[in-house]
């Protein structure tokens, strides 16, 4: 006996035992009464039991009848039960959206996203991990977050991107270090010299940012001296604004400090080109629909997006 058949069976069965009455019981499921009547008997011969006892008055359930009926009676209230919570699900716009992302990308970009995204669609749950974007994009391959907001690598191996900006990598420090770099050096060396000179403070090497940072500076030909590794942007940054040395960071990301003159762009001869940001996933997997509803809502704000780049 095949599954489904069984399970329609036992839905008619279910009909007759709650209407007493195999007329009414046609009419609710939309089938002739004969319909009803052959699915009986089947369900009888399947079970090798007497469900219903017949009468010019309609049937009335056996006890083996009245057995069957309290399983069937508790199984299709789950099933109502279930069908309710899914268009409850659909209605409310519940779901789970798993995401990686950097802190720094997580602190300066994804929030904004996040706090507008909320708003609408309250009944949505986040996981955020925390990681490097190389970390992310692993998290990415092995199933454990939907997507990831990430610096756009320079190989994607089996991801889609999805730029939301761009970002510049720039050289700041405070304008009392470099006084004292010339006080020692009896003159202000040029941008280049002073990344030999200065004491660098860079992110460590299991960064794409750093990746970045040292395919330009091999690039350039630019030697470095000393190198301060930090494990995060807003640890450099907070390094950079002590004035414990001339730190590679995000433009977009210290602007106050620098409009307001507490951190100085050091002027390259050829500036690092800008690079996109964006939200990665894995090409071949279907994204959930919480996390389709979340890009879509990211694509539409792309004209005016929540944070400033």
């Amino acid at each position: 006996m095949e599954t489904q058949t069984a399970l329609s069976h036992y839905q008619i069965f279910n009909k007759v035992a709650e209407t007493g009455n195999i007329s009414f019981a046609a009419k609710e499921l939309f089938i002739s009464q004969p319909a009803i009547s052959k699915a009986i008997r089947k369900l009888e011969a399947d079970l090798n039991a007497t469900l219903f006892t017949r009468s010019s008055r309609g049937v009335r359930l056996t006890e083996e009848g009245k057995l069957l009926y309290g399983y069937t009676r508790e199984a299709f209230h789950t099933l109502n039960e279930g069908e309710a919570a899914l268009q409850n699900f659909s209605r409310l716009g519940v779901g789970h959206i798993r995401i990686g992302v950097s802190t720094t990308l997580c602190k300066y970009l994804l929030l904004p996203y996040l706090k507008e995204f909320v708003a609408a669609h309250p009944h949505i749950r986040f996981t955020i991990q925390c990681q490097s974007s190389f970390q992310t994009m692993e998290l990415l391959r092995e199933g454990r977050v939907d997507i990831g907001l990430i610096g756009r690598p320079e190989n994607l191996h089996g991801l889609d991107f999805f730029p939301i900006g761009q970002i510049e990598d720039v050289f700041v420090a405070t304008d009392a270090y470099l006084e004292n770099l010339k006080l020692r050096e009896g003159q202000l060396p040029s941008a280049e010299e002073l990344l030999l000179t200065g004491n660098l403070m860079l992110l460590d090497e299991k960064n794409i940012t750093r990746l970045y940072i040292d395919n330009y500076l091999a690039g350039h030909h630019i030697r470095t001296g000393q190198i301060l590794q930090i494990s995060s942007m807003d640890l450099l940054i907070e390094f950079a604004r002590t004035g414990l040395g001339i730190a590679c960071v995000i433009q977009e990301f210290v602007q106050k400090d620098i409009a307001q003159g507490e951190l100085l762009l050091l002027p390259l001869s050829c500036p690092i080109p800008k690079r996109e940001v964006g939200f990665s996933f894995v090409k071949k997997h279907t994204l959930p629909n919480p996390a389709q509803r979340f890009l879509s809502f990211v694509s539409g704000c792309r004209a005016n997006p929540p944070y400033a780049l």
